[in-house]
């Protein structure tokens, strides 16, 4: 199981852990996403339009202001012309108790386990039973006769069961599992988790584990009478625990008789015990902030009455604008008590405390010229509110006005033409031909990077001519007819295979655990074809430390959770029948050894690939290899391995071609390609001969105090340098596009769907062919949910990238859910109309609430609760489908 660890929760609700090793190492500051990088990353908001320095200026306050307080009367002054109420919401963290106990029943014959929690919310047990002679850390589903009332089973190896107050004037929701002593079950293992909020809480990072017999190790998760809690110190803390130590277990559990855990099989010593945490739980609370506005009659200026109930310390961050266009500007003294200047853009007041109930505000005197008064409330470093999306804006004229909002747009809908398409391939050929000349680049780029490049740019100049041509002439029906019955050949390339491609990703995080995950998918081929899928992404094949197969070890054992290495073969052969191609996921940054130097240190291989410590880097201290230093991040759950000698690629390219020829896998997912140089993915490619490869380069987007950049451009840069050092060989995953559909739907923000230049800001934007578009993985949502997509607004996402450029991916439990008619509507769209990795995108609104574009003149789309309409035209668009929030037309 992976899900968020209740310590991580406590201290930072950013901070994730997960059995893949995929383990934060640094503050949220400077986080390096290489494994927890499915984070957004959001550390509060700062919404006004400027970005604040950190230097201030004391300004004091006048006394003929100070005066001014307590004569401000806002329910019985004649002369108020403008008076208003802004609800607000902010999240609070609300703190409880979590406890475990195990004593016996009321019948003194069996026992029971009682799991509560006294937050209010909607809790959930996940728990299943481990049993006598089991190995591994594999659940099972608890006999029928121990599963509480309501309990729902978890496919066939866990089961639900929600907590509940036995009275109206409990504290705790709680739930009761009996068990008889005698039975085969040596342990229950279970995990908490709130529908309200997503959240899952784990122990230490892992499982919680209630041994049933006396021999069981503790592995950091046991709870228990001799065992307990002990310090709750997280996933940073857990990292050696869990991982380091998860081989040495391995290796010296082989050096154990068997014969000496069945001797004490029969050893059940139990012990009631209790154990207590606090616990802590985000809650959305809402207040309201008021705000008045009269003329002074005997000064003839402005004042501004402004009142909250928010608790605590509040700091106004505010300003003046002198038109509609709502620039913020630092008006003339007199200024409140306790403000300060900001940036000479703002002030910042903190509010005072009223004299009668819980409730703080100012009063701010102005001068007459001002058009409106603008501000947002800073809770703390980390927390700011606004108002639906934006500035508060008061105005200060007598006359009414609503919120300002960004990002508004004037493009009209009028028809596309050529020129346009052709700009657009011409804007691309000029990103390729800067990709030339960066100077990141330029020292490593050899002829053949640069030719293929160019080979690029020829391919571009060539459609672009070719719908030139298409503009300007007429070509008779018969002649017509006789050209579309020859089809010219298809070009494959690694990093696009045809450029039609929609991939299945075909697993979840929690996939591993039904032992026959091939057999399931095997039986699914014909469906996921028939729903417009060519290819499917399977998860990682070979031994591994983790269930999920992420800490690989010895490489030619495919043996895994998943299934035999017969049982992948079937499952390949299958989904080829059916017309789909199959990409094997491969890690290749690191790999997990078998056996300790004479350090102790674990960094000598077995198995068939049988390195030493020269295949690790230098510069990782962890494991003391003696290669050279690494050419990316290093991963530090596991010995990074080095690319840099010619025997580990020689071994690596034999591996791959062996997975090519052996099990028939059709191309690569790479893992954590952050891990080292893309010309090293380039040669293992070349090798290999893939028809299509993706890589996973993830990395943390732009923040400004908290709010996401408009311009995510050095973002999308780093992943386009990673595939000009493939020589283009390989795709990657559009983080970009992701990260800026979370922000765009989630706060309705929906202009930074576009970017400067009107072209979408994502991979797609620049290098369309090379970007693989996605909204969720296995990281992201399933269990783990470290990323999770806004909830309520997946298929808005999926009407993005279905009818975009790129090539689309999907999750394979949203293809299995409620959406899945509506995703296979999609897909039929984009099929029947063409759209391909290379089609091309005129953006035509890019609005607070509403982005609307038309791909290749054949398919137009909106997502957002805005309004749009295609144009009217010689085109005839008809409505192909809709949901909330989408639509999409295609011509007729």
């Amino acid at each position: 199981m992976a899900a968020v660890t209740i310590d991580s929760l406590l201290q930072n609700p950013t901070l994730l852990f997960r059995p893949k090793a995929k383990v934060m190492l640094k503050p949220p500051r400077s986080l390096d996403c290489s494994r927890n990088r499915k984070l957004p990353l959001s550390r509060g908001s700062c919404f006004c339009s400027f970005n604040p320095r950190r230097t201030i200026h004391v300004v004091r306050a006048s006394s003929s202001e100070t005066a001014l307080i307590g004569n401000f009367d806002t329910s019985s002054s004649d002369d108020i012309f403008y008076k208003d109420i802004f609800p607000v919401k902010r999240i609070e963290k609300v703190e409880g108790k979590f406890f475990i106990r195990l004593d016996r029943s009321k019948d003194q014959h069996d026992w029971q386990l009682t799991v509560g929690c006294s937050l209010p919310g909607k809790w959930i047990l996940h728990w299943g039973v481990s049993y006598l002679g089991d190995s591994g850390s594999e659940w099972d589903q608890p006999p029928k006769g121990m599963r509480p009332p309501g309990s729902i089973p978890i496919k066939d190896y866990a089961i639900e069961t929600p907590l509940k107050k036995l009275s109206e004037g409990d504290i705790f929701h709680e739930v009761k599992i009996d068990f008889n002593p005698s039975s085969e079950i040596a342990a229950i293992h279970f995990v908490l988790k709130d529908e309200e909020t997503g959240a899952w809480y784990q122990h230490r990072g892992m499982d919680f584990k209630v041994p049933l017999v006396d021999y069981l190790e503790d592995d950091g998760n046991t709870v228990g009478a001799k065992r307990g809690f002990g310090v709750w110190s997280g996933a940073l803390q857990q990292f050696s625990n869990v991982l380091l130590k998860s081989e040495a277990s391995h290796a010296d559990s082989q050096n154990n008789s068997i014969e000496s855990k069945d001797s004490k099989n029969k050893n059940r010593c139990l012990e009631g015990f209790y154990e207590e945490q606090s616990i802590v739980k985000e809650v959305s609370v809402g207040n309201l902030v008021s705000v008045a506005v009269r003329k002074s009659p005997e000064t003839g200026k402005v004042i501004v009455c402004l009142e909250t109930d928010i608790p605590g310390d509040v700091v106004v961050h505010w300003g003046v604008c002198r038109d509609d266009a709502k620039i913020w500007e630092i008006p003339a003294a007199p200024y409140p008590p306790e403000t300060t200047v900001f940036k000479n853009k703002a002030l910042r007041t903190l509010l005072q405390p009223k004299a009668t109930g819980n409730r703080s505000g100012a009063l701010f005197t102005l001068d007459e010229e001002h058009f409106g008064f603008l501000f947002v409330l800073k809770l703390d470093d980390n927390t700011w509110l606004k108002f639906k999306e934006n500035d508060f804006y008061v105005p200060l004229l007598g006359t009414s006005s609503v919120p300002g909002q960004y990002g508004q747009s004037d493009i009209t809908t009028e028809e596309i033409s050529s020129k346009s398409y052709t700009d657009g391939i011409i804007n691309e050929i000029r990103n390729l031909v800067s990709g030339l000349s960066s100077e990141k680049s330029q020292k490593t780029k050899t002829k053949e990077v640069q030719e293929s490049i160019l080979q690029e740019i020829e391919q571009l100049a060539a459609e672009a001519y070719s719908i030139f041509r298409s503009s300007i002439t007429t070509v008779p029906e018969e002649v017509v007819s006789e050209t579309e019955t020859t089809k010219p050949a298809v070009k494959i390339s690694s990093g696009t295979g045809t450029g039609f491609e929609i991939l299945c990703q075909g697993f979840n995080w929690e996939s591993h655990k039904s032992g026959r995950w091939y057999m399931e998918l095997k039986e699914k081929a014909s469906e996921i074809s028939s729903l417009g899928f060519t290819v499917i992404w399977l998860p990682p094949p070979t031994e591994s430390v983790s269930p999920e197969g992420y800490m690989p070890k010895d490489l030619y054992n495919l043996n895994s959770r998943y299934g035999t290495i017969a049982e992948l073969k079937e499952l390949v052969k299958s989904l080829h029948e059916v017309g789909i191609k199959v990409l094997g996921d491969v890690v290749l940054n690191h790999r997990c050894a078998h056996f300790k130097n004479q350090n102790g240190v674990w960094n000598i291989f077995g198995g068939r690939l049988n390195w030493d410590d020269r295949a690790v880097v230098a510069d990782d201290p962890h494991f003391q290899g003696r290669g050279n230093k690494s050419s990316g991040d290093n991963f530090h759950a596991a010995p990074n391995i080095d690319h840099s000698q010619e025997f580990v690629r020689k071994d690596l390219k034999e591996w791959l071609g062996w997975l090519r020829e052996e099990i028939g896998y059709d191309g690569w997912r790479l893992d954590f390609v952050r891990g080292f140089w893309g010309g090293y993915v380039k040669d293992y490619l070349e090798a290999s001969e893939p028809y299509f490869a993706v890589g996973e380069y993830w990395d943390s987007l732009s923040y400004t105090y908290g709010e996401m950049d408009h311009n995510q451009d050095s973002h999308r840069q780093r992943i386009v340098d990673w595939i000009n050092a493939t020589n283009g060989t390989a795709g990657a995953f559009d983080v970009t596009t992701k990260g800026i559909l979370h922000s765009a739907l989630e706060r309705c923000e929906y202009w930074r769907l576009s970017d400067k230049k009107g072209k979408p800001p994502g991979v797609v934007g620049w290098w369309p062919s090379r970007a693989v578009t996605f909204i969720e993985n296995h990281d992201t949502g399933s269990t783990q949910g470290h990323w999770r997509f806004p909830g309520g607004k997946e298929m808005q996402g999926y009407a993005y990238i279905l009818t975009h450029p790129g090539t689309p991916a999907v999750f394979y439990d949203h293809i299995f859910s409620h959406h899945r008619s509506e995703i296979a509507n999609l897909i039929s769209v984009r099929n029947r109309n063409g759209i391909h990795c290379r089609s091309l995108v005129k953006i035509v609104k890019a609005e607070r609430d509403v982005y609307a574009a038309i791909i290749d003149e054949k398919v137009a789309m909106k997502i957002g609760p805005g309004y749009y309409e295609p144009p009217s035209g010689s085109q005839g668009w008809s409505l192909a489908l809709e949901g909330r929030d989408y639509k999409v037309w295609e011509t007729s």
